[in-house]
């Protein structure tokens, strides 16, 4: 009998391929993406001292999202998320997709960040 592979199982396994190569410093820490169905959450974090340094959600009060799952909350969040880093002093990271396709909420949220400031 074929084993279906679970979706998530697969998204796992080529994030761990992604974290072998992607590490955050001090200097310029990773920005790392996690989705679900129903909200998009981005965090910076020094993989050296195995901190978060910054981070923002959907769920946040202050964006007043009524839907987390689709592209403009995605982008809301981006923005949200550089602007912390800029108050934090961050302006370089390197972007973790978390196994996801560069697409969609993914692709929305890290334009927006690339917009307001942060480069990676």
């Amino acid at each position: 009998m074929i084993k279906k592979v679970v979706r998530n199982d697969a998204r796992v396994a080529r994030h761990s391929r992604i974290r072998n190569k992607v590490s955050g410093t001090k200097d310029v820490p990773r920005l790392n993406v996690f989705r679900s169905n129903s909200n998009i959450f981005a965090q910076i974090i020094d993989d050296e001292a195995g901190v978060t340094l910054v981070s923002a959600s959907s769920l946040e009060k202050e964006l007043k999202i009524a839907n987390g799952g689709n592209v403009e909350a995605a982008a809301k969040v981006g923005e949200l998320l550089a602007k912390k880093a800029k108050k934090a002093k961050i302006s370089k990271v390197v972007f973790d997709r978390g196994g996801y396709l560069y697409h969609g909420r993914v692709k929305a949220l890290a334009e927006a960040a690339r917009e307001n400031g942060l480069e990676f």
